[in-house]
């Protein structure tokens, strides 16, 4: 089973009327207002040499096809020397009670131009002194918490993940399960000798408080073909009749990224029940290629409208575009997939 490219992709691209997003738009997260609004938070950079990432905010009224910029100005932006300094990426959100809660992955310092021949870059990261945490040495990516009531303000709640670990794509579940929390993650370093996943794979860990999820298991790593390099989770579980529903991708060994499916048990979301044999996206269009990550595509977040799945991803890292597929259809597809 395939996802459905909407026509009018990309949905968002970058705009040179704003400086902080006139070079990338992408990665977004999604959700749906009860007056049937949906709103997307997504990722944003200008053309500068240091690539300092910020979030924007936009709204559909068309039923999630047609968004419009609800601000000028990123709604949220690196601090001036957390450690989050240098950048802001890849939002997920949920809401739990009246709040929004926003898992985002960060840098102490920006990331230059990536992209771009080291030998032509004009900017590099600080070094640090070599008794500073790896991860300020590195540079390496740690995942926030943000929580929101309306966009306008932001609580940074601290970290989410483990100080000494790379560690993003990070997705918490909407609700508590057997009495705790529980988030999926992506480690860097847990694989290889040691663990049972020889690449970067996800794991779930649990916790009776968001910001102490520590009890940690092996969730999936890769198993197809298309699966050959480092998997993680995309958007958000979503919960149905028969399990959890999430996104994850794969990076394969021609380093494109591909979009597959996961049901998890809704009483124990450590257990994959099944999960997609084949892949329900790969990159093809012409804004997958053309962007800072040739293949990339990159859901961070879906919606459900009279029973169309919206799933949002992230082009090429440039773009956002949307893609659909009847939600019955996918989870009578992923039942008939092994675990």
């Amino acid at each position: 089973m395939k996802f459905e490219r909407f026509s009018g992709n990309p949905i968002i691209s970058p705009t040179p009327e704003n400086e902080w997003e006139s070079l990338v738009t992408t990665n977004p997260a999604v959700w749906k207002e009860d007056n049937g609004d949906v709103r997307m938070l997504y990722r944003a950079a200008g053309n500068d040499d240091e690539h300092k990432v910020y979030f924007g905010l936009a709204r559909s009224t068309d039923g999630g096809k047609t968004f419009s910029r609800e601000a000028d100005k990123p709604v949220f932006s690196p601090s001036i020397d957390g450690q989050d300094a240098g950048c802001v990426e890849d939002p997920r959100v949920i809401k739990l009670d009246d709040w929004y809660y926003i898992t985002y992955a960060y840098r102490p310092f920006p990331p230059g131009k990536y992209w771009v021949n080291e030998a032509d870059r004009n900017y590099f990261p600080p070094k640090c002194p070599e008794h500073f945490p790896r991860l300020l040495r590195e540079n390496a990516t740690a995942t926030g918490l943000l929580l929101t009531q309306d966009f306008k303000s932001f609580i940074r709640a601290g970290s989410l993940t483990e100080p000494t670990v790379d560690d993003r794509d990070v997705m918490i579940f909407p609700e508590k399960i057997d009495g705790k929390y529980w988030m999926i993650h992506r480690p860097m370093e847990w694989c290889g000798e040691g663990f049972e996943n020889e690449h970067p794979g996800m794991w779930i860990s649990s916790g009776e408080d968001l910001l102490s999820m520590r009890d940690s298991t092996f969730l999936a790593g890769g198993k197809y073909d298309w699966e050959s390099g480092k998997i993680g989770g995309n958007t958000p579980p979503m919960k149905t009749k028969d399990g959890w529903l999430i996104l994850h991708h794969s990076r394969g060994a021609d380093t494109y990224y591909r979009v597959g499916a996961m049901l998890l048990d809704l009483n124990d979301p450590t257990k994959v029940l099944h999960r997609s044999e084949d892949y329900q996206m790969q990159p093809e269009d012409n804004y997958e290629f053309e962007g800072m990550y040739e293949g990339c595509i990159f859901p961070c977040g879906k919606v459900e409208i009279d029973g169309i799945l919206h799933i949002y991803y992230g082009a090429a890292d440039k773009y956002v575009g949307l893609a659909t597929c009847n939600l019955n259809e996918l989870l009578s597809y992923l039942k008939t997939c092994k675990n």
